[in-house]
């Protein structure tokens, strides 16, 4: 093991004070020290509360590292904040209910989110605000394109890598799969989606978000059975997030004549 030598203290207490907490790792403290020091002095501030400054320096700034590698490995990109979310053009869907979900009981709980709607409702927007709160509550959070995901499992079957690429997608707290039967299933990204649905199932939290209802999922399976099988365990438990009302997608510019399909 690795030992640090000594060194003869130096003759400023504060340069020396701020050396020792890099020694020791303690950087967002270093970098604080001057004014955590002025701030003591300024106040005739008790040895317990210079004290509490200089550890909650530290703490704040290692959780907010941590944070942000948490965001970073979710690949959730950018979150927009719930107070800007309209409400009033979601009449059924309660902010109350969504601020629950965010305190993430439901991943302590092992259950699933299913956000459904049609394009444009804010469902993606909903499910990337809860797995931020997830994240800032310490949880392992993955953001996918459900497509793209089975694409990459069965893309790991030639190189063998199947077992890994798997763990990949069941190891986080909350698996987030984003448009979901946006294309029909074939019948082998089938078999990778139950396989991976029923390894998380009571195991790990998801939320999907897809552009129909339940009735239209057996329409992107190969057979019944298959979506029945898959999405039994999808719905067992889980909270239903219905999404009504008109889009927020709008065209900033129209001309010519409208089609009569409109």
């Amino acid at each position: 093991m690795a030992r640090h030598k000594a060194r003869p203290p130096l003759e400023n207490p504060r340069a020396e004070l701020e050396q020792l907490a890099r020694d020791l790792d303690l950087t967002a403290l270093a970098d604080q020290l001057p004014a955590i020091l002025s701030k003591a002095e300024e106040q005739t501030a008790s040895y317990t509360d210079f004290a509490l400054d200089l550890l909650r320096a530290e703490v704040r700034a290692r959780l907010e590292r941590r944070l942000d590698r948490s965001l970073r490995r979710s690949r959730l990109g950018l979150v927009e904040d719930l107070d800007s979310f309209d409400f009033s053009m979601r009449p059924q869907l309660e902010p109350r209910v969504i601020k629950e979900l965010c305190t993430c009981r439901f991943i302590e709980e092992k259950r699933n989110i299913i956000c459904l709607g049609k394009p444009g409702l804010g469902k993606t927007r909903i499910a990337k605000t809860i797995a931020r709160a997830a994240c800032v509550a310490g949880y392992s959070v993955l953001f996918v394109n459900t497509a793209e995901m089975l694409e990459e499992l069965q893309g790991s079957l030639v190189d063998g890598t199947y077992q890994r690429t798997l763990r990949r997608f069941t190891k986080p707290d909350l698996l987030v799969c984003d448009e979901f039967g946006y294309e029909p299933f074939d019948a082998k990204a089938t078999q990778f989606l139950f396989r991976l649905v029923s390894a998380r199932h009571r195991t790990g939290s998801m939320i999907i978000t897809a552009n129909t209802g339940f009735k239209s999922w057996k329409n992107f399976f190969p057979s019944e059975p298959a979506a029945f099988a898959t999405v039994s365990r999808l719905i067992d438990a889980a909270t239903i997030l219905r999404f009504t009302g008109e889009s927020y997608r709008t065209p900033k510019d129209i001309h010519g004549a409208p089609f009569e399909s409109e």
